[in-house]
């Protein structure tokens, strides 16, 4: 099968356009990444190419030694993916110490994967580790109405939760475990991957301020319902704030509890505290 042919290339190729069409990819903003199964690396294995020079990752991720990723390009516009993947995209192979990489398919114009691959990298072995394997899919966008909350709330895990899980029901449970937030630090770097990876030991959506969001999930249509769910909820915030600074009514600490034992999910205490 050649490599554009294959569904998880096709599943790839349509979120990064998805994405676009949100408005949340600017320019070459933000980026995407899968961690592919074996059986579906071995479907495109005549495509891929295995002379490729190794190139160093900028941090080490043993866990996923010998792991092939499907990655969008640095400087890429996800505009452009579905039009020109091969210019846009890329398959890596990682080596046997997880500290170097090599392009084995795409990027035909040159280039390399996305400037956040420490950051990518570092949360895929994270939650690969955290799930059993069943995470693959990392995604970072410059979600419009998140980065603007983090101009006016407290940078802080609990306040963030709470505000979300009140502006819609469905919020705690498509995220039970709540949303990490960290300061701003310089993207592309190893000191915001670190900081990252810590927050995605604990939750599935990390918020970086003043920049945007990073998810993780199982599959494309998961991750990117849960982005697009936390950045709803944090649109409808926006707009209650811009009517009035206070709420006449919301969702209770009880009516959480309540819905959580209808819905089966476990909420942290630590989110359901006094106002």
């Amino acid at each position: 099968m050649r490599v554009l042919e294959a569904k998880f290339v096709q599943g790839f190729m349509r979120m990064a356009d998805d994405g676009w069409e949100q408005g949340w990819h600017e320019r070459n903003g933000g980026n995407l990444t899968y961690r592919i199964k074996k059986e579906e690396v071995d479907s495109v294995r005549e495509d891929l190419s295995a002379d490729g020079a190794w190139k160093e990752i900028g941090t080490a991720v043993p866990a996923l030694a010998g792991e092939y990723f499907l990655v969008t390009g640095s400087g890429k516009y996800f505009r452009n993916v579905m039009s020109d993947p091969e210019d846009s995209i890329a398959i890596i192979e990682l080596d046997h110490k997880g500290e170097n990489y090599r392009i084995c398919w795409g990027l035909v114009n040159g280039g390399r994967p996305t400037s956040e691959l420490p950051s990518h990298l570092m949360n895929h072995e994270v939650k690969m580790q955290a799930t059993g394997g069943k995470h693959r899919v990392i995604y970072h966008a410059h979600t419009t109405n998140i980065i603007a909350l983090t101009f006016v709330l407290p940078l802080k895990d609990e306040v963030f939760t709470r505000e979300l899980w009140e502006m819609a029901t469905e919020c705690p449970v498509v995220f039970p475990d709540g949303v990490g937030v960290a300061g701003w630090m310089v993207p592309g770097g190893r000191e915001i991957a670190v900081a990252t990876s810590e927050l995605m030991k604990k939750y599935d959506v990390a918020i970086w301020a003043h920049h945007g969001m990073f998810c993780s999930g199982e599959d494309f249509d998961l991750t990117f319902g849960l982005m697009h769910t936390v950045e709803k909820s944090a649109e409808i915030l926006v707009k209650m704030l811009s009517m009035r600074p206070d709420k006449l009514q919301t969702i209770t600490a009880q009516n959480f509890r309540d819905l959580a034992v209808d819905f089966h999910v476990s909420l942290p205490e630590k989110f359901l505290y006094e106002k």
